[in-house]
């Protein structure tokens, strides 16, 4: 890149959740329940910005109903008669390539492969439906985390389908490397050790970075994303069936292991500190969340910036939101360096934007990029 393109300002994003032409955003509700259906569709509605067009009680439904009109979110529920949800999911993105799909259901092992196995399907993102009688998620936390994800979703499936009066359109953003802020990477730089954060759609590309890494990246790998505790887990045996690798959630005191995929636990932040004989070590912290997240990306790269210094690569992956912000600020002036994903690929580029915007990025790739790209820098060690 040249120096005329570094200095070049980054476009400014408009507020996460935002719609850039004040128009409200389209939202199905598929939901069989009819009294579930209804506190969805109240909740929905309880914010301005969000308008339920459509509200169905089962898969087929909704891949009729999404032909007739324009949605940018579905809310889609999993068990439901005639057609469920797993079922409806590829049809209804068919139909609608556009439309960013959220899936809802109640938080169990079982429902979470299902949801897992959703998201690498092409949902964007999870929902655990309330469920306070065993711990989990009230009414109210429910409400908060579904409106939040579903303006920012609406907001990148407005922004990115051509003729919704987007900022900008998914093809003006082709070069978007070239519209961001760049640095070199530093001198000789080798790394030990590559840390990767992800959000919202970071299952599917995750799948896509570390199976593109498989048997050739001998370091070390963490990986926080923002998933509740069932679906780490899941996501850790999944990656390593799919994928080839050895990924596994660790365990508190567990040393980092060369080769090995160490996925944090959702509900607990993961830091690497120096354990006995200076053996990298992780441990599980259940302290306060950052942005609102835990476990937290920044919480992650602080410590592994303060454990390897100049030897990090920090991966940051589609997400919505600004965690890995500060912790990529501490790699950098560590001496590390960071690879972010790109606007067009990203399902949500809040979490890459930020790190982009910032001038943090040594390059903003494509999502098909980024495992030939660390690749390549591992070489780079080997040299």
């Amino acid at each position: 890149m040249n120096d005329a393109a570094r200095r070049r300002p980054a476009p400014e994003a408009p507020a996460a959740g935002a719609s850039v032409d004040g128009r409200p955003f389209a939202i199905m509700v598929v939901e069989d329940a009819a009294a579930v259906r209804g506190m969805i569709i109240a909740m929905l509605e309880s914010d301005p910005m969000l308008r339920v067009v459509s509200a169905v009680g089962d898969g087929a439904a909704a891949v009729a109903a999404i032909t007739r009109q324009t949605v940018d979110v579905v809310v889609l529920d999993i068990e439901m008669p005639v057609m469920d949800g797993l079922t409806a999911l590829p049809l209804l993105l068919r139909a609608s390539p556009g439309t960013r799909i959220i899936v809802t259901s109640a938080l169990t092992a079982r429902n979470a492969a299902i949801g897992l196995r959703a998201m690498v399907m092409g949902a964007a993102d999870f929902v655990s439906k309330p469920n306070a009688g065993r711990g989990l998620h009230s009414a109210e936390d429910y409400r908060r985390e579904l409106i939040a994800k579903v303006k920012a979703l609406a907001a990148g499936a407005r922004d990115q389908a051509p003729g919704r009066g987007g900022w900008p359109g998914r093809a003006d953003w082709a070069a978007a490397p070239a519209a961001c802020r760049t640095r070199p990477l530093p001198s000789g730089f080798r790394p030990d050790v590559v840390a990767i954060g992800s959000s919202t759609g970071g299952p599917q590309a995750l799948f896509q970075v570390i199976g593109g890494l498989a048997g050739k990246v001998g370091l070390p790998i963490l990986v926080t994303q923002h998933m509740p505790a069932a679906f780490t887990r899941v996501l850790a045996e999944q990656l390593s069936r799919q994928c080839a690798v050895d990924a596994a959630e660790p365990r508190d005191g567990d040393a980092v292991v060369p080769g090995r995929v160490h996925v944090a636990p959702g509900g607990l932040h993961m830091v690497v500190e120096r354990g006995t004989e200076g053996v990298p070590t992780i441990r599980l912290s259940e302290a306060p969340p950052e942005n609102f997240c835990r476990p937290s990306v920044d919480v992650m790269l602080r410590s592994v910036a303060a454990t390897y210094g100049s030897r990090v690569l920090a991966v940051i992956l589609t997400g919505m939101g600004r965690d890995g912000l500060t912790g990529c600020e501490r790699t950098v002036a560590a001496g590390g360096a960071v690879l972010a994903q790109n606007h067009a690929t990203s399902v949500v580029w809040g979490m890459p934007g930020a790190v982009s915007t910032a001038g943090l990025s040594s390059d903003i790739l494509p999502l098909e990029e980024i495992a030939p790209a660390i690749h390549r820098l591992v070489l780079n060690r080997a040299a």
